[in-house]
């Protein structure tokens, strides 16, 4: 039951925000919205304003806004299909949008509650840190004159160094002073450490908004590395589907509403850059048929972009259909 909850929780924050970032985009450009829904399949609930149907519909995993003229030629002079290809690729453009701002919200309140890492550190008495000069609360600016921005830099640039000098560069009163530090090695393992522990911040609005911005930037960068690690040949191709995602998040509930929320942001920085890819039935694709069309100063003939379209969705449905089974043989092994 807690996995059935937390999905249906997870997933519908997901779909909500996607789908409100073509609503709200819509609206802001007159565009006629005549359904906004969650889920599908048959109504649970609806409620109907002046010109738009709100529903939510009994299969929680998906949803839509259906827009005047979107799939359909129409005269109706605020129609999707009637206005420019620039405002029609803004409306495309903002569900995925949506999600990264989801990721970067959902990773702030973790910050905010949980507290936040930064460059500013503690040191180990008889470690090397102390040993060289650094204090505690010295917030470390460089390491080898490359710029720090994050505590995750600090601990991937010096586990690199086991047993070499480094220089450590440190902001303390407002002075920048240089520090030759000699790593020593973890025991057990490879890394080089120097005796250092990062100050966390709590409950700090501007640090966590920070938080937010730069772990939602280094998720998206770490799906692009997998992905061309993946086209390389350098690591083995996974895809996860619905079933594996239900999974995953059913084990982050068990461990708490923070894990839970930060399996939530990086399934919604992975959902946006999903749909931001040129792929015909995905957002990306939608927007590089309006660009094309920006270039010739034409559309591509409906007849033509439906079909690859749906060729796109039968495809998508049919790499569908391998990783389900794939989930299921996972999971029941």
């Amino acid at each position: 039951m807690q996995t059935l909850v937390s999905s249906i929780f997870v997933f519908g924050m997901l779909v909500f925000f996607h789908e409100l970032g073509h609503f709200i985009v819509a609206k802001l450009s007159d565009i006629k919205v005549n359904e906004f829904s969650l889920g599908f399949g048959p109504q649970i609930i609806g409620i109907k304003s002046k010109e738009t149907h709100y529903s939510i519909r009994i299969l929680p995993f998906g949803g839509y806004v259906k827009m005047e003229g979107e799939d359909s030629q129409t005269n109706d002079p605020r129609a999707f299909n009637n206005k420019s290809p620039l405002t029609r690729l803004g409306v495309i453009l903002a569900g995925p949008l949506m999600n990264f701002v989801l990721a970067i919200l959902l990773l702030a309140i973790i910050g905010f509650f949980s507290g936040v890492t930064s460059t500013q550190v503690t040191v180990t008495p008889g470690d090397p840190a102390e040993l060289s000069g650094i204090q505690n609360y010295d917030k470390i600016y460089a390491i080898d004159n490359y710029r720090v921005n994050s505590w995750e830099e600090v601990v991937e640039i010096i586990s690199s160094k086991p047993n070499q000098e480094i220089t450590v560069t440190v902001i303390r009163d407002g002075k920048y002073i240089d520090y030759s530090v000699k790593t020593k090695v973890e025991p057990g393992t490879q890394r080089g450490i120097i005796g250092i522990k990062t100050v966390i911040q709590k409950h700090s609005i501007i640090e966590s908004i920070k938080y937010g911005f730069e772990k939602t930037f280094w998720i998206l960068k770490m799906i692009l590395l997998g992905i061309f690690q993946m086209l390389t040949g350098k690591v083995k191709a996974e895809i996860v589907g619905p079933v594996g995602m239900v999974h995953i998040v059913g084990e982050a509930a068990k461990t708490g509403v923070y894990q839970l929320l930060y399996i939530a942001a990086i399934i919604s920085a992975n959902l946006g850059m999903f749909n931001l890819f040129p792929v015909p039935a995905l957002d990306g694709g939608r927007g590089i048929f309006l660009m094309v069309e920006m270039l010739r100063g034409k559309p591509v003939e409906p007849e033509k972009e439906g079909l690859i379209h749906f060729i796109g969705f039968a495809l998508l449905m049919f790499l569908m259909i391998i990783v389900l089974f794939k989930d299921l043989r996972e999971l029941w092994i």
